[in-house]
């Protein structure tokens, strides 16, 4: 019999699609009725900003406060340092100190849209503050002889590398044991019970769990949420164009409402339980419509899910940009822009660098590519010539490129 949590949190996850797994889901229930509890998810600082596929797991933290909890957001300014190995290739390109710390200063710019961290509310807490400085032999004595090299071998993130013959450095060996050490640490130092998490976390997450119990007897809990695809099966956070970053200097409020502009129908009502906060009946009367119905729901969920990161006055600029754009055929005032100087265009600049400059296509075989097959535009007129130069006076005014139906952007002179 499928136990039905009695806490709201629980809930939320449970009635909206986030929870794959959980650890022991009515002791976790019980612990959430009890009182205010604290919940952690750890992002390592590998780049300036998070992407779409993070989105779930801030979603879980926003939900874990809405429902009257306390939320960590714990930055991996330690871990960063090792690489997390989970279901990848290869090792991680280290990075160094200060590179970390800038990535840590961007991501942190998103949370704040989604979490409030005033006063004896949400955390934000960096790991570095104990992993930074471990004495190396305390560690393995006091810390690394709770861990079995065999059980850690079985953890499908560690196997499937093996099995593929893949090398797997010693330095990212240990970071299932640090991630597991920064679960007791935030339970020892800050009462935190549960860790929150990807599917793909969950061997790191139950280390996490063993080591707390053993070491500080530790009642604590894990919880994970599904690793999304599409409906095409294609892994949540990457477009043709790139990763869908969630800073606004990174990719525009624009590009971003037409990321989820752009959902697939089948898609539709899954994506507005797990990014948006609208009720489920409604989520579910958006996501049950049909043919050309159904662009009523992508628009809503697109407007809805960019409000909450950049607020519903940039998430109404772009729905205004789009229905400029698409349905009458305008330019748009909030399109990807690319200003070029004088100095940039000289004698004439090609039309294929101007498609790559302007993010449409990632190199210029592309771009090519794109023109020859039919699917690019310049001011809505087929392009048919890939040696096409454009200079300083064609740009008198600025000229909208499109590849496809739903992708543009503006080049203008600066």
């Amino acid at each position: 019999m499928t136990y039905t949590p009695r806490s709201d949190f629980l809930h939320v996850m449970q009635s909206r699609g986030f929870l794959a797994d959980c650890t022991d889901l009515q002791s976790l229930d019980e612990a959430l009725l009890s009182g205010v509890q604290s919940a952690y998810i750890g992002f390592d600082a590998t780049a300036e900003s998070l992407h779409v596929g993070s989105l779930i797991q801030i979603m879980m933290l926003r939900w874990f406060q809405k429902t009257g909890h306390r939320p960590i957001t714990l930055m991996g300014g330690g871990t960063t340092k090792v690489g997390d190995p989970s279901f990848r290739a290869d090792e991680r390109p280290l990075l160094g100190p200060e590179q970390i710390d800038a990535n840590i200063a961007g991501i942190k710019k998103v949370f704040s849209a989604y979490i409030d961290y005033g006063d004896d509310k949400a955390m934000m807490i960096n790991n570095a503050e104990w992993l930074d400085n471990l004495n190396y032999l305390d560690f393995l004595r006091d810390i690394g002889r709770h861990f079995s090299i065999n059980r850690m071998l079985s953890f499908e993130s560690v196997k499937s590398r093996l099995d593929r013959e893949q090398s797997l450095s010693f330095l990212e060996f240990n970071y299932m044991i640090l991630q597991a050490y920064d679960f007791m640490e935030l339970h020892r130092r800050y009462g935190c019970i549960l860790q929150l998490g990807g599917s793909d976390q969950w061997g790191n997450i139950v280390n996490g769990i063993d080591l707390t119990r053993r070491v500080i007897e530790g009642e604590v809990y894990g919880l994970t949420s599904p690793l999304l695809t599409t409906s095409d099966g294609k892994k949540m956070g990457k477009s043709q164009a790139g990763a869908i970053w969630l800073n606004a200097d990174m990719l525009s409020p624009y590009e971003f409402w037409q990321f989820w502009r752009n959902t697939t129908d089948a898609d539709v009502g899954r994506f507005l339980n797990l990014y948006t906060e609208l009720p489920l009946d409604e989520c579910d009367r958006l996501g049950a419509l049909e043919g050309s119905e159904i662009n009523e729901a992508k628009v809503r969920l697109a407007t809805e899910v960019t409000a909450l990161l950049h607020g519903a006055e940039a998430a109404a600029a772009a729905a205004d940009t789009a229905r400029e754009v698409f349905e009458k055929g305008g330019v748009g005032d909030d399109l990807p822009t690319l200003t070029l100087s004088t100095a940039d265009i000289g004698d004439g600049i090609s039309i294929v660098q101007l498609i790559v400059k302007s993010g449409l296509a990632g190199s210029g075989k592309e771009a090519k590519r794109l023109i020859s097959e039919g699917g690019a535009r310049m001011d809505d007129a087929p392009l048919t010539n890939a040696g096409l130069m454009i200079d300083a006076g064609a740009l008198g005014s600025p000229i909208k490129l499109s590849a496809g139906k739903k992708r543009h952007a503006l080049v203008q002179l600066g």
